[in-house]
């Protein structure tokens, strides 16, 4: 169950994935991670082909739902765990960004690491990943590359942390 919030981020009721992900008047809380090695590059995850939204697309180093009751940071903790096996490291709040589309209305809030660390992707939920320099990521923003989720968070990132990670 995910908490449904109003415009204002004010919990309102709860609903179900597939509620949320069907009814875009459903606002619903989501966290994103970044993945950055020390030398500039992010890892990415290319979503599997059987996800309800975006399939087989690239999309953000790991992202996901928060539960009803769970926080932000609790919930990119456990996401980063869950998508690529990462645990014991400690976040970096970014910013917060509101992602609407005719599927779904999400509040999102991201965050970043530097890891060099090892990763063990989630077969379930993600096909393969791979490192990606910030060039080729801007070269392959508009051409059906990524997520349009993942694109808008790109972009807020460009303009709101300004320089390498």
């Amino acid at each position: 169950m995910y908490d449904v919030l109003d415009e204002e981020g004010n919990v309102v009721g709860r609903a179900t994935r597939k509620e949320v992900h069907s009814d875009p008047s459903l606002i619903h809380r989501a966290v994103h991670v970044l993945v950055f090695r020390s030398d500039g590059r992010l890892i990415l995850q290319k979503r599997v082909k059987q996800k309800d939204v975006a399939p087989g697309k690239w999309d953000t180093s790991v992202g996901g739902h928060v539960d009803a009751g769970e926080g932000y940071e609790s919930a990119a903790l456990r996401e980063m765990k869950e998508e690529l096996g990462i645990k014991g490291v400690e976040l970096t709040r970014l910013y917060d960004f509101k992602y609407r589309s005719d599927q779904e209305s999400e509040d999102v809030r991201t965050f970043r690491i530097i890891y060099d660390g090892p990763v063990k992707p989630n077969d379930f939920e993600i096909e393969k990943v791979r490192e990606w320099s910030v060039d080729e990521i801007d070269n392959s923003v508009g051409t059906g590359t990524f997520t349009k989720n993942f694109e808008q968070d790109w972009k807020t990132y460009k303009k709101k942390v300004a320089g390498s990670p």
